[in-house]
């Protein structure tokens, strides 16, 4: 979808109209998608800093650093906001994004809906229910089945009814709060700066992601005595003090019923150990049976990302959060050569030689980590960061435990 820059008259380049990213499960800023391969998010200096002077070794388990854009909040005649990205100087030429994009389609359906109708629709219902933390009636909640409901919302330009498809609604709740601090806080086509990413989940036909909040601490060194208290007594009251991780989000392929189990970090704070436990074995089962052929992967590639955590001596990176990727479509029988997908020769990243079970590990957010160098650091440490190396040593004798049937 091509718009025309309507700032600057005399300026021929098309503006790049954002879509939601509608595989975000945690996190609470807004992950957009630039194009298939590129999602953005709203620049944080200490983070396009920890971008641009990461170490080699750290590269394979982060997203692609690839810049940044200017964006503008834009209305439209119809009174449906959305973020225009002016293009990268190499992408000068017509940027264009299918006008039957499910995000955009999604997204101007659920505008219409809560403008036109007065009531609630069920991205708003769903937000009432995240607002009670603690109510275990929100902890039901957080479990969603979005294949019927979402079906009915998506239609194509001509007001035909799209694929059937169900998404993760938390990257829509995300996106439709930074909208609204944009409204209330910045005049329109006010510009913005955002960071480019690699989207790490777009080779995935059924992504199935899960996020966990690493280390013992949260809280950045430059934070306020509230937030302090405050993120001290989520890790206190979660997983994060004994097992120095927790869940944040989660989406699941269930191939039986064709949609995703999303859970979100509401849930993952709930958990008890066990209850970790239970929650990386669903994480890994489709529905039908246990993905046991991807436990060697995903413990091979967090050896080798503890390996390399245990090597960068002075960073700490508080707050930030690990993914674990995999696809939910089903696996072939056998592999091209013949061989059962468990037994085919193991590429760098986990994979057989057929890429059949593919699996990503990768560091994201990043605007609190600090090291030794950083700008305006309020304190220098020696040695790894401990509480992270916890946190993976913890998650790989779990997945361990899972594999031998513990």
């Amino acid at each position: 979808m091509v718009v025309q820059d309507s700032t600057d008259p005399g300026d021929a380049r098309v503006g790049v109209r954002l879509e939601p990213f509608l595989h975000q499960v945690g996190g609470h800023v807004s992950v957009m998608k630039y194009d298939e391969h590129t999602v953005c998010k709203p620049l944080v200096s200490r983070e396009q800093r920890f971008y641009e002077s990461l170490p080699l070794a750290m590269k394979r388990f982060t997203p692609q650093y690839k810049g940044t854009i200017t964006v503008h909040l834009q209305k439209d005649s119809r009174g449906h906001l959305s973020l225009v990205a002016t293009p990268l100087k190499e992408n000068r030429g017509p940027f264009k994004v299918s006008t039957e994009s499910a995000a955009v389609a999604i997204w101007q359906t659920l505008q219409q809906t809560t403008s036109g109708s007065g009531g609630a629709h069920p991205l708003t219902q769903w937000q009432l229910a995240h607002s009670l933390e603690e109510s275990p009636a929100a902890l039901l909640r957080s479990e969603f089945h979005l294949n019927a409901p979402v079906s009915s919302l998506v239609e194509d330009a001509k007001g035909n009814q799209a694929e059937r498809r169900s998404f993760n609604p938390w990257g829509l709740q995300c996106h439709q709060a930074h909208l609204s601090r944009l409204c209330t806080e910045y005049p329109e086509n006010q510009r913005h700066r955002f960071l480019l990413l690699e989207n790490v989940v777009s080779q995935y036909k059924h992504p199935c992601i899960l996020d966990l909040k690493m280390g013992t601490r949260q809280h950045g060194d430059d934070a306020s005595e509230e937030k302090k208290a405050r993120h001290m007594r989520k890790c206190a009251q979660s997983t994060s003090a004994c097992l120095g991780v927790r869940i944040c989000g989660m989406q699941v392929y269930q191939v039986d019923k064709k949609h995703f189990l999303c859970k979100d970090k509401y849930y993952g704070r709930k958990l008890s150990v066990e209850g970790f436990r239970q929650a990386l074995h669903q994480f890994l089962h489709d529905g039908t049976r246990l993905r046991t052929e991807l436990l060697e992967p995903i413990q091979r590639q967090l050896r080798a990302l503890l390996s390399v955590i245990r090597s960068q001596s002075s960073y700490r990176f508080y707050s930030s959060s690990l993914l674990i990727i995999y696809d939910g479509q089903e696996l072939p029988e056998r592999t091209p050569g013949g061989l059962p997908p468990q037994e085919a020769p193991q590429t760098a990243h986990g994979s057989p030689s057929g890429g059949l079970t593919k699996v990503d590990i990768r560091m994201i957010d990043f605007a609190h980590t600090t090291y030794k160098g950083s700008w305006n650091e309020h304190t220098t440490y020696d040695g790894p960061d401990s509480g992270y190396i916890f946190g993976l040593e913890n998650l790989i004798q779990i997945l361990q435990d899972i594999q031998e049937g513990e």
